[in-house]
């Protein structure tokens, strides 16, 4: 039988020539919610990120998911297992279309990972599944046009579409609205809760007024430690957690 846990970390710590920038993290991630890491700028929330996905390797402690020790794990396997992330910084192929960029996603369905080198029309039979993901996120009006004359909004949206086209059981959303205006904000919030409907999401956000709308869990990061755990209702008013964000969020 499964856990009701997706993914844990016991004692997660990571290491910089002695300092300790993620200290005895011990992180539980329920499936079928939406989690959020919070926390002042340098909390260690995306070495966390970075830690789980394995673009860093841990200096101690042991990554869980799905049941299986996955700690000494590269990132490929981890994304074989469908532990699939986004990034801060927008990573869409910019001369690509919409549409183009979420069958990138999918081209691993045809077994094979060489159709760079072949012909687009080897690529065509995934077109209805790409133009799927993108009405999804409703951008199917945007299915023609190259990604670099998306609006950023819509950008972000984009990437999430090709998050989705891997199928992943957990989704880790770093920052998904930095940067964005309040209609685009909106947007990508209601985007984030209609696809965490089939799946676990983990995200790292800064925009409060986000994770209170849409996080059944949070855990607030400060010095790489966990300072408090709980739902936005109980997290928000624990004093150490107003501390921590004096001057950083009002």
């Amino acid at each position: 039988m499964a856990s009701e846990f997706i993914l844990e970390t016991r004692g997660l710590t990571k290491e910089f020539k002695g300092f300790a920038a993620v200290q005895d993290v011990n992180l539980k991630i329920r499936r079928g919610t939406i989690h959020a890491l919070i926390g002042p700028n340098g909390a260690g929330k995306t070495t966390v990120f970075n830690l789980l996905t394995k673009f860093l390797q841990p200096t101690r402690g042991e990554i869980v998911y799905d049941g299986v020790d996955i700690t000494r794990e590269e990132p490929a396997q981890i994304a074989r297992r469908g532990v699939i992330r986004s990034f801060q910084i927008s990573a869409t192929f910019g001369h690509m279309t919409a549409l183009e960029n979420v069958r990138v996603g999918l081209q691993r369905r045809l077994g094979t990972s060489f159709h760079f080198w072949r012909s687009e029309s080897t690529l065509r039979q995934l077109d209805a599944e790409a133009m799927a993901l993108l009405e999804e996120v409703d951008l199917a009006s945007y299915a023609r046009t190259l990604a670099v004359e998306m609006p950023y909004g819509r950008k972000r949206a984009l990437e999430i579409a090709t998050t989705l086209a891997l199928d992943p059981k957990l989704m880790l959303l770093d920052e998904p609205t930095q940067g964005m205006g309040h209609e685009d904000v909106d947007r990508v919030a209601e985007l984030i809760k209609r696809v965490a409907a089939k799946r676990t999401v983990a995200m790292v956000e800064h925009n409060l007024s986000v994770v209170e709308k849409l996080c059944d869990r949070i855990t607030v990061l400060q010095r790489g430690q966990i300072l408090a755990e709980g739902p936005y209702s109980e997290v928000s008013k624990d004093p150490r957690v107003l501390e921590a964000y004096v001057g950083v969020e009002a």
